[in-house]
């Protein structure tokens, strides 16, 4: 793959160890909020709920409001593990006759090869959205285990969206990608764009630019006095309904009235003596138990770190899993199958956290697409999610498009117990590359012993790209030649973007002591310890 990056250039971002509590987060902003609430005496769930929220103001195209996620909780003083389930689903109120084919043989150009729809409406606009489960998911977060109050933990991201979206390179570079849709929709025009344009960061030290977020920040103000649930049976229910509606989008109040987050059994996966507690059903999870049973079997460890043989191990193990994942996917009659899915740069967002109790949280949400339907609701400033482009529109497969139907997703945030007693949670964001980047981290720590600084800093390699595999080209030039001879092969430099290993963000506990560390190639991201 040609490149023009620099081949000596060396990144960096140690790990944190604190007696405290700790959030890993995406944004250093949103962990340092989450830390703030664990001094304050917050417990873990406390600071998955504030540092939730502020991600969906400080970076919008990722996560927020109206998208959808899941969370894998471990409650230290009952010793058990449970998952919220807040996945996005297509609405009760669809149509589908307002998706017709193209019919022309032609591919929808963004993240899925599904064939193409007319106007793309299923990619972008308010017939894209289905119905977010965010806020439904926070809100059983809360209602189960919070120790301090809703209205507490949601005011520092009032405070944030009164200040405004702040504007420096990484603002301006994830707005210039989806320029073109943003554009469509006056309301996200207004909220990211200048004259049409991209906003630049200021080139005087002193200087900052800043977008308004006043529609947001009077629907966060509202959404905390009011509570979780005005968002699905109250005033903002129908302001959004009204929104989307008046814009051509089925999406109803009714629809919104139905949504419930679920709790459910995380998946159990024995590995090298430990567990790994996973997402279940239509997420990633399945699939990643694949991949560590055919590890189990497949890699013998020995020493501190992956050799040759490792690698191969984990591409071998990756790529067999990928391909049972391919053979057909979705919400079938209610059967929670496996399904197709696709390489996809998907913009999510991923935050682990862990308290000074050792309760941990490892918390994925997503928009989907960058900017999600690219679609701001005007009255209430929330991003949508384009969560409908997850269906295929062609009839009559295991994952088509119907209406009331839950969402097929990538992500898999997994909490684990090492046979030497150390407990981790970790997740990623970056689409089909977060499985490869969660089974590879697992198995740093569980077979070969390392602390998250060893862990984050360790290369790694993506096998979700069909036939290929990609390599870190920090590789040791054996395990890089292996590689090549048996696989179709590719390698690429450690990069911002995009990401070719994934987002990973981890915390750990060993006896009492935490750590916690973030993807060292993520311009924004750390992880932030209380006090």
């Amino acid at each position: 793959m040609p490149n023009q990056f620099s081949s000596r250039q060396q990144i960096s971002k140690p790990a944190v160890t604190s007696k405290g509590g700790i959030v890993a987060a995406q944004s250093r902003r949103a962990a340092e909020i989450g830390a703030e609430v664990l001094a304050a005496g917050g417990d873990c769930v406390d600071a998955v709920v504030a540092t939730g929220f502020a991600l969906g103001v400080l970076e919008p195209w990722m996560s927020g409001m109206g998208g959808g996620g899941a969370m894998v909780l471990y409650r230290a003083k009952e010793n058990k593990v449970e998952v919220i389930d807040y996945g996005m689903r297509a609405p009760d109120s669809l149509r589908l006759a307002d998706y017709p084919l193209v019919g022309d043989g032609s591919l929808a150009p963004d993240l899925f090869p599904w064939a193409r729809v007319k106007a793309d409406r299923n990619l972008h606009g308010p017939g894209a959205i289905a119905v977010p489960g965010v806020v439904a998911g926070m809100g059983e977060a809360h209602q189960r285990y919070a120790r301090l109050p809703w209205q507490d933990l949601l005011a520092p991201s009032v405070k944030l969206a009164a200040e405004g979206l702040l504007i420096d390179w990484w603002t301006t570079l994830s707005i210039t990608s989806s320029v073109a849709d943003l554009r469509r929709y006056p309301a996200s025009a207004a909220a990211f764009l200048k004259d049409g344009l991209p906003p630049s960061a200021p080139w005087g030290i002193k200087s900052s630019v800043r977008m308004p977020q006043d529609e947001l920040k009077a629907t966060l103000t509202h959404l905390a006095s009011a509570g979780a649930r005005d968002f699905y049976h109250g005033d903002l229910a129908r302001s959004i309904a009204r929104d989307i509606q008046a814009a051509g989008g089925c999406l109803a109040v009714e629809d919104l009235a139905a949504f419930k987050a679920h709790l459910r059994e995380p998946l159990k996966i024995p590995y090298r003596g430990g567990t790994v507690y996973a997402t279940p059903e239509l997420t990633a999870g399945p699939t990643l138990a694949h991949t560590l049973r055919l590890l189990q079997a497949s890699l013998q460890p020995s020493g501190s770190v992956p050799g040759t043989d490792a690698y191969i191990a984990y591409a071998e193990a990756l790529q067999a899993a990928y391909r049972e994942r391919l053979n057909g996917m979705g919400d079938a009659d209610g059967r929670r199958s496996l399904g197709a899915d696709y390489l996809a740069p998907a913009c999510t967002t991923h935050y682990a956290v862990v308290d000074r109790d050792g309760n941990m949280a490892a918390v994925t949400q997503t928009l989907l697409s960058n900017f999600g339907s690219k679609f701001q609701t005007p009255q209430s400033g929330i991003m949508m999610n384009n969560g409908i482009m997850w269906f295929d529109p062609t009839p009559g497969t295991t994952n088509s498009l119907a209406p009331g139907k839950r969402c097929l997703c990538n992500y898999t945030p997994a909490v684990a117990e090492a046979a030497d007693g150390r407990r981790l949670a970790l997740g990623a964001s970056g689409g089909r590359r977060i499985l490869p980047s969660v089974a590879q981290i697992l198995s740093f720590v569980m077979d070969f012993g390392m602390d998250l600084d060893a862990a984050i800093h360790q290369p790694r390699i993506d096998a979700s790209e069909g036939a290929i595999v990609i390599a870190d080209t920090r590789l040791p030039p054996e395990a890089r030649a292996a590689l090549g001879a048996r696989f179709d092969y590719e390698e690429a430099h450690l990069q911002t973007l995009p990401l070719k290993f994934a987002c990973p963000s981890v915390v750990l506990r060993d006896g009492a002591t935490n750590s916690g560390a973030s993807e060292i190639a993520s311009p924004w991201s750390e992880a932030v310890a209380e006090g």
